[in-house]
């Protein structure tokens, strides 16, 4: 097994220790997320999650108040903030110290987060928006953002200035076309001051079945790069589509490419089932 390198990220000003990979708990504060499991509306179920997440040993909980999920609606930035401001007053009264990130591809959306509820990591998936958000096979598709004149996109500016943790996902279908995608990027955010950059290959967007499983079992060699891997493979259509299951059926598979990504150098895990993933981890952590 690949041992993840001692990678630290700083979060509020406290240095998380990613040498054990740590597992990512999903909240979606959304009607329509793709695994109907995991989408959480009322107050009551999303405190019974938030406390789920870190009781079950998630290190980080990853909010989300807009579905990529094929055929998705494309939500209004006001709808977006609605449901985020809702979703995290009930994160912070009732897991005030948790690590928490904020799945979005807008801007102001990362700015309110940032400074009304401390969130202290943003994850964006669409790849900076360079290509339009959600460009692949797992997401809804919506109106790029223009760069500037000098070729930083928005959300590199809005993350160099609120001084936070940036997830940046590919949306390209090869290892070969990340790595120079990922290379430009990430010379972009640093260039710009952004010190903390997690890297993300975005299984399920913009990527065929067998892309994605030519990516997992290629996923070692993103450590080139020499950034911490953040894999999101939780459920996914690559999992219950070739085993001609439904999202529901697909936590067995979950877990074994799981094991398989924590062997090639991954550093988080984003998931659906946190105990499940936790366990992962440990054993894996034996090898």
């Amino acid at each position: 097994m690949t041992k993840p390198i001692a990678y630290t990220i700083n979060a509020n000003g406290v240095l998380l220790d990613l040498s054990v990979p740590s597992v990512m708990g999903i909240l979606n504060v959304t009607p329509d997320s793709f695994y109907a499991g995991s989408r959480k509306q009322t107050e009551q179920e999303i405190a019974n999650r938030v406390n789920a997440i870190i009781e079950e040993g998630g290190g980080m909980i990853d909010v989300g108040a807009f579905s990529t999920r094929p055929g998705a609606p494309v939500v209004t930035e006001e709808e977006e903030l609605q449901r985020l401001r809702f979703g995290l007053q009930i994160l912070r009264r009732e897991q005030p110290e948790a690590v928490v990130s904020v799945d979005t591809f807008r801007p102001t959306v990362a700015k309110m987060a940032v400074e009304e509820y401390g969130v202290a990591i943003i994850n964006d998936v669409s790849e900076g928006n360079v290509n339009g958000a959600f460009g692949g096979t797992e997401g809804a598709g919506a109106a790029p953002e223009q760069c500037d004149e000098e070729g930083y996109p928005a959300m590199f500016r809005m993350v160099a200035r609120l001084k936070v943790p940036y997830i940046l996902m590919s949306v390209k279908p090869t290892v070969e076309e990340m790595l120079l995608a990922f290379s430009r990027e990430v010379q972009q955010l640093r260039d710009l001051g952004v010190n903390d950059i997690i890297l993300d290959p975005g299984f399920g967007f913009g990527k065929t079945i067998p892309q994605n499983y030519q990516l997992l079992s290629h996923l070692d060699r993103l450590s080139v790069l020499e950034l911490p891997l953040l894999v999101g493979v939780s459920r996914k259509s690559m999992i219950w589509k070739l085993l001609e299951g439904t999202p529901d059926t697909a936590l067995n598979g979950t877990t074994v490419l799981h094991a398989l990504a924590l062997e090639r150098g991954a550093s988080i895990l984003r998931v659906h089932d946190v105990r499940e993933a936790v366990e992962c981890v440990r054993l894996c952590g034996q090898l």
